[in-house]
């Protein structure tokens, strides 16, 4: 009876068995074997586009259930040589004794052995020869992929949500990549950042699942038509690519284990959402993060939770009540946890406090005179920060004059008779449009940035910005002034006698810039960075409010 044999034919990447003809050549080198041995070839596992670096190849599996099943169907596995089954000592050596403990061989055409133990010595070696060979060209291939992404090429993989990969230019017979903005998708991105900062014009910010109830009621779906979801969209809010910095070989391939930070290669992508706007966003992500603010925090009614603190010991004022809720007081939580070993502690009444920095930034910090003063400074650097933005005015202008030379050149082919395929011709058309288009976006944004500080920052609009803060903060809803107040104010310090009120300059810049959104009723979110000297704000408290 002849030995029944069944062939492993693997290759290592979709494209080989996609062009090469590694498999069917296999075959016919297996099959031509077994012939000459008189083997009867009785089963055929193919494995198109996989490593055998590691065991989770579903046709690799599929044989070994086979071959250890009580009726195996075969006697020997064949295989071109050691590496088409495994590229791993440890794990061929596994392998070949889990199936001789069923009874079956592997046989390899290029490297055959014995079963003595100088043959089993020998096929050792070679093995751990072919888990070199595989780490080194790992590598190498590694070190090429990491110099395409520097050079801004894209290596492959499925393009982040709002971009698609393009063609960039042939070097050989390889085809060089970029990503390129997807229009129509780029727009839900920059939707789901505006609904974040600004909500949908009836309601104040939205969160992620907001955002997320709000784009599947509305009818937006992802790529592939699914809904979206809170991951999806969380993702989508953190994802560096959008403000135009991707980053290649975070992770690592085969334990799918992130990488340091040392290690990421920055790729230069088109930009979609403006850097600044990202960073602002990052910064509320990271002030409403539970690890770091509590929900309480965030949700809570009371005006100053989170931020009024204790000037002795640094602790939060958190509420207290008295006379069954009749009287409501922000007290040092220190204090009120530990006693006053810890902090000797303080009491203020909630209206009284809120009083006082409510009154504080309506007659200090949101005075015209003020803001104007405070922000001087800020208008100078961004007067500075002109010749940055005309470069890149430039830079942009030139991109302009590229495509718009590439579209006319394709224009001037076609009366020459050079195109006549009418198919190419519009791809090419209509990618050139769409770089285009992304092009002049990016020029209109930055000739508004350059002309943002001489039209924003103007005593008019200063004045409206004063009017409409004061308003929202003296007569809006609760969330509404909490919001608004969170904004500007970073921190309130309560001491005996002085409250001090920390917060941020460019804060006030920004919100002059979204005057618009204000006056609207949405509630923008910009970052809490203005910390000027710690008495640049004073506030006297009356001395009765002490306890």
């Amino acid at each position: 009876m002849a030995l029944r044999v069944a062939l492993y034919l693997r290759v290592s990447t979709v494209r080989q068995a996609e062009k090469d003809l590694s498999i069917p050549d296999q075959r016919r080198h297996a099959e031509a074997f077994c012939t000459a041995k008189g083997w009867e070839v009785a089963s055929e596992f193919v494995e198109p586009g996989a490593s055998a670096t590691d065991d989770r190849r579903p046709a690799f599996q599929r044989m070994i259930d086979a071959a250890c099943a009580h009726e195996r169907p075969f006697d020997s596995i064949i295989v071109h040589s050691f590496s088409r089954f495994f590229r791993d000592a440890f794990q061929l050596e596994f392998y070949v004794r889990k199936l001789a403990k069923h009874g079956v061989k592997l046989v390899s055409m290029t490297q055959e052995t014995g079963d003595d133990p100088t043959s089993q010595m020998i096929r050792q070696i070679m093995a751990l020869f072919d888990e070199y060979q595989s780490r080194e060209n790992a590598k190498h291939t590694l070190r090429a992929m990491k110099e395409n992404a520097r050079q801004g090429y894209w290596n492959g993989s499925r393009a982040a949500f709002g971009y698609r990969v393009a063609d960039a230019e042939k070097r050989g017979d390889k085809i060089k990549r970029r990503l390129e903005v997807e229009p129509g998708e780029a727009e839900v991105v920059r939707r789901v950042f505006d609904l974040y900062r600004f909500g949908d014009g009836e309601k104040g910010p939205m969160g992620v699942k907001a955002i997320v109830s709000h784009l599947n009621a509305k009818g937006y779906r992802q790529r592939a038509g699914g809904r979206f979801s809170t991951k999806v969209v969380h993702e989508m809010l953190t994802r560096t690519a959008y403000a135009g910095r991707d980053h290649f070989n975070q992770f690592d391939s085969r334990s799918k284990q992130a990488k340091p930070a040392s290690e990421w290669v920055e790729v230069a992508v088109p930009v979609i959402i403006d850097p600044a706007v990202f960073e602002n966003v990052q910064a509320t992500l990271a002030s409403r993060n539970p690890r770091k603010t509590p929900p309480r925090v965030v949700n809570s009614p009371v005006l100053l939770t989170g931020i009024a603190k204790c000037a002795t010991c640094g602790g939060g004022m958190t509420l207290r009540t008295g006379k069954s809720g009749r009287y409501r007081y922000y007290t040092c939580s220190t204090c009120a946890r530990i006693g006053k070993t810890a902090c000797k502690g303080r009491s203020v009444p909630m209206d009284e406090l809120d009083a006082i920095v409510m009154d504080s930034l309506s007659r200090r910090l949101l005075a015209p005179e003020r803001v104007t003063e405070l922000l001087s400074d800020l208008m100078e650097r961004a007067a500075n920060g002109q010749d940055h933005r005309k470069d890149q005015l430039e830079e942009l202008a030139r991109k302009q004059r590229d495509i718009e030379g590439r579209v006319n050149r394709l224009y001037e082919a076609i009366e020459t008779g050079a195109i006549t395929d009418g198919e190419m011709l519009k791809g090419r058309l209509d990618a050139l449009n769409l770089r285009r288009d992304e092009v002049l976006r990016l020029i209109g944004m930055t000739r508004r940035q350059m002309e943002a500080p001489a039209n924003v920052i103007t005593p008019r609009t200063i004045q409206a910005f004063t009017t409409t803060m004061q308003d929202k903060l003296a007569h809006g809803p609760i969330a509404f002034r909490k919001a608004y107040l969170r904004l500007f104010v970073d921190r309130v310090e309560v001491d005996d006698g002085e409250v001090r009120i920390s917060g941020s300059k460019a804060a006030l810049a920004r919100g002059l810039e979204n005057l618009g959104t204000l006056s609207a009723g949405a509630v923008p979110t910009f970052v809490q960075d203005w910390r000027p000297l710690r008495d640049s704000n004073p506030c006297r408290r009356r001395e009765r409010a002490v306890s």
